[in-house]
């Protein structure tokens, strides 16, 4: 017993000498965008990045599962030259305030909804990644989709089947393995091309501001699966469906049931497959939403995307 203790006492040293080194890099700018912040319907105040035209039709970015907004900076570069972007920071995640509750779908969802208010009436594209599709999906089974102009879903589940391997054990902490040290692989698992250590350990600072039992929460939604695809299935906007070959199988059936779908597979990236392979991924939203969404604009797919066909 007492060489247990002193393990999860050497665990929380750690953990604590991770903070000293990383915690104050968690946040990394990026040029252009300027923060922003705005009080839900409960009373949290939330922060977004605000970036490009305030005219401009407008891009909503919602990152993955403890991820900071500033993780879209190849998005937030490329496409505020030419449109109105936000990455949004969720309840809890990069510069927002952590909340005493509300870590649950339906809350989540209301938070977006929330934060498309405070933008205005016209209508946007969601960019949802990994947790950020389900809250997506969420907003849209609650409010509708009056207010999206069109979505982008990155590399998760929309409840279609087959149903994926979830490996829920890759998130969390346990007797062998710090805190910190379960959320530094977690991330560093999330790319297959190489990222800078100082990169890495920011967003490891980020992962760690929300704590476990939050964190936990929002691995842990309770609604079935046939939620999310009630909510896509619900809604006739222009759908861009992107993921890696384990979900290849889902996003064919997506298309088979909804026609209006354009899919995308990623066989060479990882989960953050837009930080990845951001100058594909990049290309591949600039000609959606100049062909499905916003079409007809001026501006070649190479210029909005930043990359070259």
């Amino acid at each position: 017993m007492r060489l247990l203790i002193r393990r999860r006492h050497l665990a929380s040293l750690l953990c604590g000498v991770f903070w000293l080194y990383a915690g104050v890099a968690y946040a990394l700018p990026v040029a252009g965008a300027k923060d922003r912040y705005f009080t839900t319907t409960d009373g949290v105040r939330l922060h977004y990045l605000d970036a490009g035209p305030q005219g401009a039709p407008c891009i909503v970015l919602v990152p993955g599962w403890t991820m900071p907004a500033w993780i879209f900076a190849p998005q937030i570069r490329a496409f505020s030259r030419r449109f109105h972007v936000i990455a949004f920071d969720p309840r809890g995640q990069g510069q927002s305030e952590i909340a005493a509750g509300g870590y649950n779908q339906l809350r989540r969802g209301e938070d977006i909804g929330d934060l498309l208010k405070r933008l205005g009436q016209r209508p946007v594209v969601i960019v949802g990644w990994s947790l950020g599709v389900l809250d997506t999906l969420a907003y849209i089974h609650v409010a509708g989709d009056a207010r999206i102009a069109g979505l982008v879903l990155i590399d998760n589940s929309v409840g279609e089947n087959p149903p994926p391997q979830l490996q829920p054990q890759r998130y969390r902490s346990g007797p062998q393995l710090s805190l910190a040290a379960s959320r530094r692989n977690f991330v560093a698992g999330m790319f297959q091309t190489r990222q800078s250590p100082a990169y890495l350990n920011a967003l490891t600072a980020a992962s760690l501001r929300l704590p476990e039992g939050d964190a936990r929460a929002l691995l842990e939604y309770q609604v079935p699966r046939s939620y999310w695809r009630e909510a896509i299935l619900g809604t006739d906007k222009p759908v861009l469906y992107v993921v890696r070959p384990h979900l290849g199988d889902q996003a064919e059936h997506l298309l088979a049931d909804r026609p209006n779908t354009e899919i995308a597979i990623y066989p060479h990236a990882g989960h953050a497959l837009f930080v990845d392979a951001a100058p594909r991924f990049n290309l591949l939203l600039g000609r959606f939403l100049l062909t499905d969404v916003w079409p007809p604009r001026s501006q070649s797919l190479s210029e909005i995307a930043g990359a070259t066909p």
